[in-house]
């Protein structure tokens, strides 16, 4: 097998073939679906996944629960006001969590994910699936 040099990888000759199909489609069809549209589309989802509170956030937030702002804060103690505040703004922005303000002092705000944020409970469910997997012997030598 040949290696293939890339800036910040190494492939093999049969890595680096982006003809063969894999089971990755953002359609749904299979059809020309090949390992670099599939490795761009799990690079495209992992940035707005991306930043060390937002998956955290977004657990606390699943099964439709609507937190606010100061409930997040305490759900996350070792997350500051500052990050805490910056992630949220930008789930908000990639359209996964919403955030309502009501009017009314002192401000209310209320943050929920959207249709679109709770599309990725299922895919979540199966990562947790996955990692509870890994075999007991490689845990313990990793500690």
């Amino acid at each position: 097998m040949i290696a293939v040099r890339h800036p910040h990888l190494l492939y093999t000759e049969e890595m680096a073939r982006t003809h063969k199909k894999v089971g990755y489609s953002p359609t749904g069809k299979l059809e020309d679906v090949s390992p670099d549209l599939a490795a761009r589309g799990i690079e495209e989802a992992f940035r707005f996944l991306e930043g060390r509170w937002k998956m955290v956030i977004i657990f606390h937030l699943f099964g439709r629960r609507t937190l606010r702002f100061s409930e997040l804060e305490k759900a996350i103690p070792s997350v500051s006001q500052k990050m805490l505040i910056q992630q949220l703004r930008e789930l908000e922005r990639d359209g996964i969590v919403r955030r309502t303000v009501y009017p009314q002092v002192p401000p209310k705000v209320e943050y929920n994910l959207t249709k679109w944020g709770e599309a990725m409970c299922p895919a979540l469910d199966s990562l947790l699936e996955w990692a509870a997997l890994r075999p007991k012997q490689h845990n313990q030598q990793n500690r």
